[in-house]
Formats: C-alpha cells, structure tokens, sequence
C-alpha cells in the first residue's frame, strides 16, 4: 500500500466548533493516528518567540524548524500533550495568546513550507485524522473525506471560555470573542493557505449540536466512503 492509499479524514475550521474533540473521538474509536496542526503551529511559535526570533527573521524561523523537535502524544481520554524538545509545553502552548501568536506565524509561507512534510509523514495505517485549517485544502487534499465545521462566533468563545477556565487559565468572555475574530479575519484573508472550505468538503454548522450528534453524522459520512 502507498502512502497516498492510506485514508485520511480531513477536519478543518476556526476554533471552537469541535474539530478537536469530533478528531480525537474518531480517532480513538477507530484506532487511526491523530494529527493536531494547530497545536504543531502553536508549538513552533512558541518555540520561535521564547527564542527571540519575530515573524519576519526569515533565517532564524530555518533555525527554529531545524533546531527543535515538536511531538505530540495522545492520552486515553483523547487529550493531546505538546512537547518541544520533550518538555511538555501544553498547557503554555493552549493559551490564547499563544493561538494569536501562532495564527501570526502560520501566515509566514517559510513556516508553513516548514512544517508540511512533517504533517504529512502522520500519514500511517491504518489511516489519519488531520485536525487543522488547511488541511483538506493543502496538506491533505486527496482525503477520502473533507469536514469543515463552523459556528457563531459567540457561541465559539463561551465554549473556548468554559474550555479554558476548566483548565485554570484567566480569561474574559468579551477579549475572547475579540480574539477569535481577530483570528479569523487573519486566517481567512492570508495569502498562504487561508481557512476556507476545500471545494468538495462537507460543511456543519456545530452551533445547535452536541459532540455526539457532530460525531455521529461525520463517522456515518467516513463508513460510507470506506465502505465499512
């Protein structure tokens, strides 16, 4: 079997519609590997700020990419931990902040260029789910299945609000929804892979279903394009 051969289930979308918890879930149910760009991307920025390197040093984002190793493994409860460099940086790396800075140098062509084949080498059996914003678009677009998934922007942030002060981060409701379409602005009009529907995925707006409804609807769409 070639690498191309091995399906994969693409699930892009701006944060806060589920695409995390919908890819763990389906991942973990039916064994596939999981990948989270996004944390990938808030690694990498991460990693390039706490070395002083901005946005627009083109040499040190190489260095950044060269010089560091970012991993990701997922616990039984579907939780992804980040590390760079094997120290565990998840909880740094979920903050807001760190998503505003990530979306920054995600829209640096050098650093997507970085990172692609590393995204791509998840490719394994027995298949993938790729949680991002390009990927049915760019990284995967032979995908066997394409979900892009959206919601209103309020109901994004109170669920990113409650996701957050869970996890014991300070964080106010109004700044977040500021945030999040600040962020979406950015991502959907950057030249280099924007966050838009790949033309033959399938869209769901989130805003009225819960996880299982999300889940069951897109693991039915997957059994019926494997066949199984």
């Amino acid at each position: 079997m070639t690498n191309l051969s091995i399906p994969v289930l693409t699930i892009d979308g701006p944060s806060g519609t589920g695409k995390g918890t919908l890819a763990s879930s389906i991942a973990h149910q039916r064994n596939w590997n999981l990948l989270d760009s996004g944390a990938l991307y808030r690694a990498f920025a991460f990693c390039a700020e706490q070395s002083g390197i901005s946005p627009d040093n083109l040499d040190g984002i190489q260095n950044v990419g060269e010089k560091n190793t970012f991993t990701f493994r997922v616990q039984g409860s579907g939780i992804i931990n980040i590390y760079v460099n094997n120290m565990d940086v998840s909880q740094i790396v979920r903050s807001e902040k760190n998503g505003v800075l990530a979306s920054k140098y995600a829209a640096i062509p050098a650093v997507r260029k970085l990172l692609l084949a590393q995204q791509r080498e998840c490719r394994q059996l027995p298949g993938l789910v790729a949680d991002g914003r390009d990927m049915g678009t760019t990284v995967f677009p032979e995908a066997i299945l394409k979900i892009f998934l959206t919601a209103a922007p309020e109901i994004r942030a109170e669920r990113r609000y409650k996701q957050l002060k869970s996890k014991g981060f300070n964080v106010n409701l109004p700044e977040l929804l500021t945030l999040i379409e600040e962020r979406d602005r950015k991502d959907q009009n950057r030249s280099v892979a924007p966050l838009v529907p790949a033309s033959d995925s399938i869209s769901i707006d989130t805003s009225n279903l819960s996880i299982n409804e999300i889940y069951r609807q897109v693991d039915g769409l997957l059994t019926t394009r494997l066949g199984c």
